[in-house]
């Protein structure tokens, strides 16, 4: 695998030096959009319909592809540090915990997922598993990041929000592109081709192929985590104007050293989606998957989940002052747990059926011309606790039309897993631990104020403080014989998330942003859980970021990115700051050269978990070319 990829990047290269020295004017950059075009950048998470990121009453934050080309990261969860509103904190070679707003666990179970429309958190425990999915970035259109409740529109376990990940249509990716990164720690081949049916539907195929090293503990020893990861998937998309359907679908399979065995992920999607233009801002569309994921691992369980999803959403303004969204859901699942090692854990039942049905309603209603009131709720039925409601309200005044100012207030859940109900250790009575066969939905109410605004042509910035009341919170309490899962924390957390950008010159762009956390959490009265806090997640009081991007002549660019984040406590983790540099060369207009340089300044920091088994993350090197044919 090196010696391939070796040979990818000395091609590239000598192809750069067949070819004159691109102009700033031959290659696409980040630079060349003005503040105003990246203010009118439409996104679509926040309503379920495309509006301007300028006249979003709520916090969201956009990656786009060129952010993610000039980040040099090689993996989605490094891509996702760019996000300033997500908590992002790397545990091993392949594990992360990643959530906004606190809370933060490697089983973080308060963000909702999805991959072009697909929602890919894990029923065994409400989140997801970060390893399973190593996408081709340079397939990606842009991230959307929602901090804050979601779940008017995407139902529960949207507590802190959605990442919502969009790829590029097929059209946008025709003729071939081969990617290579040698890295100190990892290395990384992909492929695609995209072209045209005879029929004239554009298509594109791709492959990818990771291969990682592992990672040290403090005390010097191998964590024994190395990993490889194999992806290949298609997307075609044909329209004729008024409708359009998009086909696509993926497989995979990692191989994760755990120890002395191997843990074995793998797994396929087939998904659909059609869209119907109707005139007059109406839409309707209707998306369906199948998604298969199994999961080996030795010495504790084989698991398959099969998941069948069908959704149907119709926007439209039945009148004038009013933009309504409403649509109908319903999601089948099979989970098949095979105990593999019952003298230490067990799912009972082993087979599990989970559906899931909802239906939801939103509508933006136009006060006056700067006035805007939303009110939405959906009603969402699970197998554990029956129907759950979830309503939102939000107020939204232009103060001018480059000057926003918003607040809402909200009421979402994160429904039992089955984790929550059906784990039990040892998987045969007595039970050390056991789920709460009363374990209930965990509540919160969200209060939010914001403000987005763009005072000059160079500069924009946002600022958001937020509210979160938590009841019914799992604990793990101790009873007679051993402990059971119940609802028996709860607690508020509040802060204030903010960024901003500043266009100095037409080749120099800076921006930074800032979050800041506080939590107090307790237990019920009469209850006294098992390490309670801990098990709630560990979370920084505050962490920042400063970038920088310039443009030189001859395709020359460079990138800066520093960030701090505070001390955990518990377990305690201690404050570090980090930097990664990137220098890119646009060789000619079909080479790319990047040089990365991560984590600058000390040699080594960590960034999650206990003393005993604390993983290091080093600094690290990547060399990249990217070739376009």
């Amino acid at each position: 695998m090196p010696k391939r990829l070796s040979v990818i990047a000395m091609g590239a290269a000598l192809a750069a030096l067949a070819h004159p020295s691109a102009s700033a004017q031959q290659v696409a950059s980040l630079l060349d959009l003005s503040l105003e075009q990246l203010a009118n950048i439409e996104v679509t998470t926040f309503s379920k319909r495309a509006q301007r990121l300028a006249d979003v009453p709520g916090s969201v934050y956009v990656i786009s592809s060129e952010d993610i080309r000039r980040s040099g990261a090689v993996s989605l969860p490094e891509v996702l540090r760019l996000a300033p509103n997500l908590q992002v904190a790397r545990a091993d070679a392949n594990q992360y915990a990643i959530t906004a707003r606190g809370l933060n666990t490697v089983l973080a179970n308060k963000m909702l997922v999805q991959i072009d429309g697909r929602t890919v958190y894990s029923p065994l425990f409400s989140g997801v598993f970060w390893e399973e999915h190593d996408l081709m970035l340079e397939d990606i259109e842009r991230i959307e990041v929602l901090s804050g409740s979601g779940g008017t529109l995407y139902g529960s376990n949207a507590v802190h929000g959605v990442i919502n990940i969009i790829s590029k249509p097929a059209l946008d990716t025709q003729g071939a592109l081969v990617s290579g990164t040698v890295g100190s720690n990892e290395r990384n081949l992909a492929a695609r081709y995209g072209s045209r049916t005879d029929s004239g539907t554009p298509f594109r195929l791709y492959a990818k192929r990771t291969q990682r090293d592992a990672f040290s503990l403090t005390s010097g020893a191998s964590v024994r985590d190395a990993a490889s990861h194999t992806r290949a998937g298609f997307r075609a998309d044909h329209s004729d104007g008024a409708r359009a359907l998009t086909l696509q679908g993926d497989a995979y399979q990692a191989d994760i050293d755990q120890g002395a065995t191997t843990r074995r992920l793998q797994g396929m999607k087939l998904a659909g989606r059609w869209t119907q233009d109707l005139g007059d801002n109406g839409r309707t569309e209707v998306h369906a998957y199948f998604d298969r994921t199994v999961r080996e691992q030795p010495g504790s369980i084989h698991d398959q989940i099969d998941t069948f999803d069908l959704e149907f959403q119709h926007a439209f303004t039945p009148r004038r002052g009013h933009q309504l969204v409403w649509g109908a859901g319903y999601r089948w699942q099979h989970d098949k747990a095979q105990n593999i090692a019952p003298a230490s854990l067990a799912f009972l039942p082993a087979d599990k059926r989970l559906d899931l049905a909802n239906v939801f309603a939103q509508d933006e209603i136009s006060i006056t011309d700067t006035l805007k009131f939303t009110l939405g709720g959906k009603l969402e039925h699970n197998v554990y606790t029956g129907t759950e409601f979830l309503p939102n309200a939000r107020l939204a005044w232009n103060i001018t039309p480059s000057h926003l100012l918003w607040g809402a207030v909200s009421r979402t859940v994160r429904a039992p897993s089955r984790v929550d109900r059906e784990f039990f250790s040892p998987g045969t009575a007595p039970f050390n631990i056991a789920g709460g066969p009363r374990f209930d939905s965990e509540v919160v109410r969200v209060i939010e104020a914001g403000f987005r605004a763009q005072p000059t042509s160079a500069i924009t910035y946002s600022a958001t403080i937020f509210h979160h009341d938590f009841s019914k919170l799992r604990s793990l309490d101790a009873m007679p014989g051993g402990a059971t899962l119940n609802n028996n924390l709860e607690g508020r957390l509040y802060g204030l998330e903010a960024w901003g950008t500043w266009r100095v010159t037409d080749n120099w762009k800076l921006n930074a942003s800032t979050v800041h956390l506080r939590e107090r959490f307790s237990a019920l009265p009469g209850t006294a859980p098992i390490n309670a806090l801990a098990s709630l997640g560990n979370d920084p009081r505050s962490r920042w970021a400063l970038g920088t991007s310039y443009d030189f002549g001859g395709g020359h660019e460079i990138d800066l990115q520093a960030r701090h984040i505070g001390r955990l406590s518990n377990p305690v983790v201690p404050a570090y700051t980090a930097v990664d540099a990137r220098w890119g060369w646009h060789a000619s207009p079909g080479v790319q050269l990047s040089l990365a340089l991560r984590n600058l300044g000390r040699a080594r920091h960590v960034e999650w978990g206990p003393p005993a088994t604390r993983a290091e993350v080093e600094r690290s090197v990547l060399l990249k070319a990217t070739w376009r044919l």
